[in-house]
């Protein structure tokens, strides 16, 4: 197991971080563990643009026309 040394850490984020280990049950080392791995979760986020605008936006989908077709255009003359 790895140690991790945090420092400068405000007095105002320990107190909230003893305070909320102590709501919790657990030492303020436990309590930062269990902050630490909800924020890294256990395995690595893959973030993918539909997943982020479902977040934001929720998956109500949206309905489009389609694009009209239309005929290819003639290739410029380069020869010139």
């Amino acid at each position: 197991m790895a140690s991790l040394t945090i420092r400068n850490l405000e007095d105002r984020v320990k107190a909230r971080l003893r305070v909320q280990a102590a709501m919790h049950g657990r030492s303020m080392e436990e309590e930062a563990r269990h902050i630490l791995r909800a924020a890294v979760g256990s395995e690595p986020a893959s973030p993918n643009l539909a997943d982020l605008a479902a977040t934001l936006f929720g998956s109500h989908g949206v309905e489009l026309e389609p694009h009209p077709a239309t005929p290819p255009r003639k290739p410029p003359d380069l020869a010139s």
